[in-house]
């Protein structure tokens, strides 16, 4: 089950951790960004340029009022956009931006490629090319310690496609990052907002889980100024260990809250104490945890 700590990331904020933008210099698809949670540079891919998305979480930072400009992956732009970002990172030009000119030098390094965008990445019909081709690019680049990233709802991961793109990234220094926001329906309902029953979600975490190990990353919030009371991470935990009950290996959980405007004003981050209680009880279920703090 990994190591039973609580890992907290560093303290200082960065003015990057609040601009996620998929908007990056006329680009379609690939973006960078500098993630708490990757602790270094992530570069985007946005498979879902058109912004539809199987949940509608409360939380979201996608404005989905705004008209796409595309609404279908090009694989081949996709493929020049990406080769020219690499390039752009590894040559320091990246840095030289005044997006990412005070970077500190210990996160100038290309952590993961990551998918991550608009929507559910794993709804993309050129899912499973879309994952050889990061592979190849990184593997050119020689970017052997690079992982690719799943960021994913868990809902669709045993479509065949998916699973097909799931195992390219096993062997590639993969890493599926499963949303679990939730112990009970109710409150899964609430946040999620979703078109498919948790039971579904854990179902699908669990058949990956026992094939490689996964990520959980759930975030978790004030609704209406109160946060998730204690039967609902009790509930919470217990889904996790019906994961690992199950033959799932849960490498670690990410336990975090808001770092940038949510799409429903009712939402808000919770305290740090807050966090910090919440990966506590992970930690003493013998998971490792990772805590992330609203501020950064």
């Amino acid at each position: 089950m990994g190591d039973p700590r609580i890992a907290s990331a560093p303290d200082k904020p960065l003015r990057q951790y609040a601009d996620h933008s998929r908007d990056w210099r006329g680009n379609l698809y690939v973006y960078p960004v500098i993630s708490r949670r990757s602790r270094g540079l992530s570069i985007g891919v946005n498979l879902n340029p058109d912004a539809a998305c199987n949940f509608d979480c409360v939380y979201c930072q996608v404005d989905r009022s705004v008209v796409p400009r595309v609404r279908d992956v090009d694989v081949g732009v996709l493929r020049s956009e990406l080769a020219a970002m690499i390039e752009c990172v590894l040559s320091g030009a990246l840095f030289a931006d005044p997006a990412f000119n005070d970077v500190p030098d210990e996160l100038r390094r290309i952590n993961d490629v990551a998918f991550s965008g608009d929507g559910e990445p794993t709804t993309c019909n050129h899912f499973a090319d879309c994952v050889r081709l990061v592979a190849r690019l990184k593997r050119e680049a020689g970017l052997t310690e690079t992982k690719i990233v799943l960021i994913t709802d868990a809902c669709y991961l045993l479509r065949p496609e998916v699973e097909v793109g799931l195992t390219v990234m096993d062997e590639n220094n993969g890493e599926i990052w499963a949303k679990l926001d939730a112990g009970t329906e109710a409150h899964y309902r609430r946040v999620n907002r979703p078109n498919y029953p948790i039971a579904h979600v854990i179902a699908n975490i669990i058949a990956a889980a026992r094939v490689r190990p996964i990520v959980i990353q759930s975030l978790f919030m004030r609704l209406d100024g109160v946060g998730p009371g204690d039967a609902e991470i009790t509930a919470y935990v217990d889904r996790l260990r019906d994961i690992t009950r199950a033959g799932g290996t849960i490498d670690r959980v990410q336990v975090y809250t808001l770092a940038r405007a949510p799409a429903e004003a009712f939402v808000s981050a919770l305290a740090v104490g807050e966090v910090d209680r919440i990966a506590a009880r992970v930690r003493d279920a013998g998971l490792s945890v990772e805590a992330f703090r609203g501020s950064g």
